[in-house]
Formats: C-alpha cells, structure tokens, sequence
C-alpha cells in the first residue's frame, strides 16, 4: 500500500513539472513519514552545548567591506506569505515603517553595500516579489546584484483514517506546501544558482529571512569565514534565549558523535516539551542567520548522491478546509548536523529582529526601533538592549488587519516601555506614550 500510496504523490509531482530531485526528495521523506518516524529528537539523544562548541562574536577581528567585496553574497528567505498574520502577499511586502517594506530595506542594504542579492522565493511570492523591485530598484538588476530563483513544493499530504492521498482542494496552490526553508540546498543546485555564484568568485552565502531586517552583511563575520576557508564549512548565529524565545528551536550536542544538531519545536517529544523551553538547561537559539562555504555545500550535494542533504525531517501537521493535513519539511539550521567542523557564534541582540506575530510587528513599527541610516539595520533607539515585551489578545489581535485597526494613525511611544499588555479591544491615538509596564485590560 504504502508504495501506491506514494506513487500517487510522484505522479502529481510529475504532472505539476516538479525536478525529478524534487521528487526523489518527497519520496524519501514520504517514505520515512510512512515507516513511522516523527522526526523527534528526545532528551536521550542530546546534550545542552558548552563553551567548546561556541565562538563569540567580540573575539572576532575587525574587518570592512572591502576585504569581502566580490566574494560574499547575501542571500533571502523570501517564500512565506505571513498567512498567520492575515496575508495574503509575500510576507516581505508588509510595511516595517511607513512607506518602507521589508523588501524596501533589504534592496537598499544590498545597494549601499554593493552586495550580490539572492532571494529564494517560492511559488506564491516570486512575482509579487520581482514587480516592486523592478518598479523601485531597477538599479540593483543593472548593477547586476540581484538574481532570483523559485524554490521546490511537495504536494500535501491528506490523512483519511489510516491512509493517506494528495490533498485536492479547488484552490490549487492550497494542494502545495513549500517543504520549509531547508529546500534551499537542493534548490540553489537545481537551479543553477549554486554554481553561478561560485563562478562569479562567490565563496560564502549569508543566509538569513527576509522578515529578519536585523540580519544585515557582517564583514567581521564574512572576514571570519573567508580566513577559515573550507575548514569551517558552516556558522549559525544564536544567541541567548529570553522568555519570548521559549518556542523557538534550540541548539544541542548529540551524545553520540558530540555533533552540534538543531531541535526544532515540531522535532520534540511532547512529554518532553518542559525541557525544551527550558531557557537556562538549552540557554542558545538559532537565528536562523547562516554563512555557509559554497564549495564545501557543492561537495556534500555530491556526496549525497541524489542532489539533496538527508535532513531530519519536520512533521507539520495542520488543518486545512476541515481537512487533516500532513506536510513534510526540513529546516536549513539542520545542516549543522552535516558538515563536521560546523560551528555556532554568539551574536549581540540587534542581528535579531524578527517579526513572526503581530505582536513583533508593533513593537517593530513603533519608535522602539529605528532604521540605521548607514546600514539600514533595524536596531534598538535609545540604548536599549531588549525589545519591549508586548502581549496582545491572539484572538483580537491576531492578524495584521486586526492591528491595524487598533492604531489607525500609528503606533505610539514605546520607547520607554518594558511591556505592553493589551487584553481587550482598544482604538489608540499616535500620541499616546507608553511608559515601564503597562497593561490595558
């Protein structure tokens, strides 16, 4: 059954023109999923990382921009369309400050650095994507510092009983799931992008999400990676875990091999989730900002045989139309576990400034955050060193409509706020000045 059940899957791969890697990929983690495996990372298999298997960024030596220029490339996490936060278009096109998208900034970093600019984008953002910057940066495509590609989709997987088929909604790209952000190893090399970076003198990718406007081009970092060559294949920035990164995943040494691995949320036991969120036993987490060695990345696809890294597996189960749904997936951060001499460096807080919930968001609109001039780094104002904390009713506030309806004409002063609790429906003036703890309820 299960190999009818599978072929079910490739011939809609086929008929949707997927890469026969992509196919090869889906059958191998279809196949894993239908044996039984979850994925999961239990307690048993791990350790908590120590000092030996960390770098900090303040030892690192000063470098600029030019001792990297032409052999670094910057390259964006651009596939998800936010559908969490009420979007319906590229999550990148939303609004950070007012009149400035995400892309806004990301296109002006890569500008004002003359950076190679590399979005993998998926089959829902591409063209939105592409159209502004075509209409606001036309300078980056004639400078030749922006180049595209789309990356893979695996059929989604309806679970009826104790069998499974091809989820068919009328909505056809509801049938599709991007299979998460660790399809951009085998899509760089499908799509050539792996190896016209290399021939372009391209030796390291920094790899980061597009809603992440703190991840900016670090020359002491690409420096660090430059003059370690090969021998450090793979970084992955983390940093000390706060009360607010309790669900994120976590860095771990596996017992085994005393190999530094990432436990996602969806890869934990669930008796064992205390231990997970556990921020003083797992005190790391991972950005999700990467430097990975292109010539060592060509190597280990190759090595792999089938054009695709044997990353574990994510499980993400889901509710679609009423429907049950399975999508398989795999997380970049994973790698780490593949490339022995991979390491993790500590990074100050400003190179993390994410924006998953609309709670991030305001706190990223309002004037506790400025865009550097120089940079265009989204940093802290007024010498603080964490975010304010805000806490919004998710079922008020869960959608970026939702938010916007609270504050019509802008967020107010958050700049010397410690926290923000709001609990019921509100309408807020811009001038409103939000000071220490506040709750409205």
């Amino acid at each position: 059954m299960a190999q009818c059940e599978r072929d079910a899957f490739l011939e809609r791969m086929a008929q949707g023109a997927c890469h026969p890697v992509a196919q090869a990929m889906f059958a191998y983690y279809f196949d894993r999923y239908r044996a039984g495996e979850t994925g999961e990372i239990p307690e048993a298999a791990i350790l908590p990382p120590t000092a030996s298997h960390l770098v900090a960024y303040d030892q690192l030596p000063d470098a600029d921009f030019a001792s990297v220029a032409g052999r670094v490339a910057m390259l964006k996490l651009n596939g998800g369309l936010g559908t969490s936060m009420g979007l319906t278009r590229a999550k990148s096109l939303l609004e950070v400050k007012p009149g400035v998208t995400f892309l806004d900034v990301i296109a002006q970093q890569a500008l004002m650095a003359e950076l190679p600019l590399v979005l993998m984008n998926s089959f829902s953002t591409h063209d939105d994507t592409m159209a502004l910057l075509a209409e606001r940066y036309p300078e980056l495509a004639e400078k030749g510092l922006v180049q595209a590609f789309v990356q893979n989709r695996f059929p989604r997987i309806e679970v009826v009983g104790d069998t499974v088929q091809p989820l068919a909604l009328p909505d056809e790209e509801a049938n599709w799931n991007p299979p998460g952000h660790g399809d951009l190893y085998p899509s760089m090399l499908l799509t050539g992008i792996l190896d016209k970076l290399l021939a372009q003198g391209i030796e390291v990718a920094f790899v980061s999400n597009s809603d992440n406007l703190g991840a900016v081009l670090d020359p002491r970092i690409a420096a660090h990676m430059l003059a370690k060559g090969e021998a450090l294949p793979f970084l992955m920035e983390v940093r000390s875990r706060t009360e607010m990164d309790r669900k994120g995943g976590h860095l771990a040494v596996r017992r085994a091999d005393d190999q530094l691995v990432l436990r996602e949320v969806a890869q934990c036991p669930e008796q064992e989730m205390d231990a997970f969120q556990d921020i003083r036993l797992y005190p790391y987490f991972n950005t999700n900002n990467l430097w990975v060695n292109l010539r060592s990345l060509k190597a280990a696809l190759a090595e792999a045989g089938e054009g695709f890294l044997p990353l574990p597996m994510i499980r993400n189960r889901k509710e679609i139309d009423g429907r049950v749904v399975v999508q398989l997936e795999t997380a970049m951060g994973a790698a780490v576990e593949l490339f022995r001499g991979a390491a993790a460096l500590v990074v100050p807080r400003d190179r993390y400034a994410p924006v998953k919930t609309v709670n991030h968001l305001l706190v990223i609109r309002s004037d506790a955050y400025e865009l550097d001039p120089a940079s265009r780094q989204l940093v802290l104002t007024g010498g603080r060193t964490e975010p304010p904390t805000v806490t919004l009713d998710p079922k008020l506030y869960k959608t970026v409509p939702q938010l916007e309806q609270a504050f019509p004409q802008g967020i107010p002063s958050l700049a010397r706020c410690r926290s923000l609790t709001i609990k019921r429906a509100v309408v807020l003036p811009p001038d409103t000045l939000f000071e220490g703890d506040v709750v409205i309820a």
